[in-house]
């Protein structure tokens, strides 16, 4: 697939931005065809995920990288850049001028400080779109404060809700937060530049981590604040409504299933066995299977604990909405996973063999494109040089630091 087929090609963003939820927001766009232009401080490394270990690629110091970065940063430029200088701000609002948008992830108090807003923005291009992501937005008593995907899973609720009943408070095992806040940032950047085609100006758009947690929290918060109703931690990691939709014992593991229509409850009482179940009148509406949840789950064990997982798969395959639980070397190494092509090769310098996940997305058929972001800087003079710097102009940037 050609990048120039691709639906965002011709679409350039600057960002300053590092570690996980903006890097991954930008990797969406980028992935899409967007020249996505990460800003990176000439000195102190770049992205501070350059140097997250433990798996670091290459041990030049002025090229540092890991596949943590990579994890975040495929199909990206690199462009070093002192944004806290005078000098790199002028070249700044210069290669504001070829872009359509201006995107970061940086503490809510450093847009304005850094001059990334609309406001200081507009007189460049007025038809810039100027996207923030932070911890809590830009407008508020927290908007110098640092923060985290965990934290915000634990203020929004996420770890009440996660866990057994009788465990401590738990977090999700993956940064959901981030990444939720990444999608809602990309898709806000693209509504944003669709209205600035349109009208002929642009703005600021704001996403925070907290917003965005606490905006998923979706039914639950809706029970709370209509109904008085507290969703709480159940056995098995089950629905707080819908039964059974849990975890169930098999012979040889876990298993995890989901009967969320009349339809699946039939079919699972077919393929176990277990059609006296739908004559039972303790399992006979979804309220009586909720009243009698506890009995049903013994039952459910005694009967999916005499067969394996595979066997189980095998028999519901297409029946019933059913998963296996796996562990994550299992996860990767799922056939399927290679079947459909989610695991793809991201050649790299350092590690020819680098293997990364695809992109989620398929277009007309084939999955999106991939390469390694840049090393660091390693597209500062081509960026300048379609900016309009001459070669001395560019030497003297580098002399200065401010590339």
């Amino acid at each position: 697939m050609s990048p120039s087929t691709l639906p965002l090609q011709g679409l350039r963003i600057l960002t300053a931005e590092q570690y996980g939820a903006g890097p991954y927001g930008s990797m969406l766009l980028a992935d899409l065809g967007a020249e996505v232009i990460k800003i990176e401080h000439p000195r102190d490394g770049g992205d501070v995920s350059r140097a997250t270990g433990p798996f670091l690629l290459g041990d030049d110091p002025a090229h540092p990288d890991s596949t943590f970065f990579q994890t975040f940063n495929r199909n990206k430029k690199s462009l070093t850049l002192e944004l806290k200088s005078p000098r790199g701000r002028e070249v700044f609002r210069r290669l504001v001028a070829g872009c359509d948008a201006v995107m970061n992830n940086l503490r809510g108090d450093q847009p304005a400080k850094l001059g990334l807003t609309y406001d200081a923005l507009a007189d460049v291009k007025p038809s810039i779109v100027c996207v923030h992501l932070s911890a809590y937005g830009r407008d508020n008593e927290r908007a110098n404060w640092p923060g985290y995907d965990y934290l915000m899973q634990a203020e929004c609720g996420y770890l009440h809700l996660t866990g057994e009943p009788d465990g401590p408070p738990t977090r999700m095992g993956l940064s959901m937060v981030d990444f939720m806040t990444g999608t809602t940032t990309a898709m806000a950047l693209l509504a944003g530049v669709l209205g600035a085609t349109r009208g002929g100006r642009g703005c600021d758009i704001d996403i925070s981590l907290f917003d965005v947690a606490l905006t998923q929290l979706s039914y639950p918060a809706s029970w709370l604040l209509n109904a008085g109703y507290e969703v709480q931690r159940l056995p098995r990691s089950a629905h707080p409504t819908t039964v059974p939709c849990q975890l169930v014992r098999t012979a040889d593991g876990w298993m995890f299933v989901m009967c969320m229509t009349p339809k699946f409850w039939k079919a699972l009482c077919e393929g176990l066995d277990r059609t006296a179940w739908l004559a039972d009148a303790r399992f006979a509406t979804p309220d009586t299977r909720r009243e009698h949840r506890e009995s049903l789950t013994v039952l459910l064990d005694e009967a999916f604990g005499a067969q394996p997982t595979r066997h189980w798969m095998e028999r519901f395959a297409g029946r019933l909405p059913v998963a296996p639980v796996l562990d994550l070397p299992q996860a990767l190494a799922n056939p399927y996973v290679q079947r459909v092509g989610m695991v793809r090769p991201l050649p790299h310098p350092a590690a020819p063999d680098l293997r990364m996940l695809a992109s989620p997305v398929r277009l007309n058929g084939e999955r999106l494109p991939g390469r390694g972001c840049s090393a660091l800087g390693d597209d500062t003079d081509d960026i300048l040089l379609r900016a309009g710097y001459s070669e001395d102009e560019r030497a003297r940037l580098r002399e200065e630091g401010v590339t």
